[in-house]
């Protein structure tokens, strides 16, 4: 895979998908408008909606975790990479630098996602995989955040009881 293939996006929306009313990340090129859709799990939507928003928590979450612990052996994540679908599967790769040593990680691009917005890394998508996809996303309800504004999402977030996000579970 080499770089002139790669386009860096950016998060532009985070929600829910009416027709299967499953969360979606909406990835944009930065020069650009083709966007890249990609359907997420409802922990990983909260997980990437809690860091946009800047909630933290005492304790360390998943996402958090996994920050430390690339730091903690001093190693840095460079960027993320949407590398490609296969049979409706996204896929994605971490490089992690650790001095001299590049470490490439195969992960699922919405783990990628919450992992790069948490360290500031930009994150790119193979040329192919953007288009002009429309999603028809569920219309905003009153009173709950439906976009990435940072401040309505937080005050959300914070209304929340940490017994709610059990709900998700599969």
């Amino acid at each position: 895979m080499s770089d002139n293939e790669l386009r860096e996006v950016k998060v532009v929306h985070l929600g829910l998908d009416r027709s299967s009313n499953t969360p979606v990340v909406i990835l944009q090129e930065k020069e650009g408008e083709r966007v890249l859709p990609i359907w997420i799990g409802p922990s990983e939507a909260s997980a990437i909606a809690m860091e946009l928003a800047g909630v933290k928590f005492s304790r360390p979450l998943t996402h958090d975790l996994v920050k430390q612990v690339i730091t903690g052996v001093g190693g840095k994540l460079q960027r993320i990479s949407i590398t490609k679908v296969h049979e409706n599967t996204y896929y994605a790769e971490m490089e992690i630098y650790q001095g001299d040593n590049v470490v490439r990680i195969d992960a699922r691009p919405s783990d990628s996602i919450a992992v790069a917005l948490r360290f500031g890394a930009p994150i790119f998508t193979q040329e192919d995989l953007l288009g002009d996809n429309t999603i028809d996303l569920v219309e905003p309800v009153p009173g709950e955040p439906t976009s990435l504004d940072a401040d309505s999402l937080k005050s959300h977030l914070e209304k929340l009881d940490p017994e709610d996000f059990g709900k998700f579970v599969p």
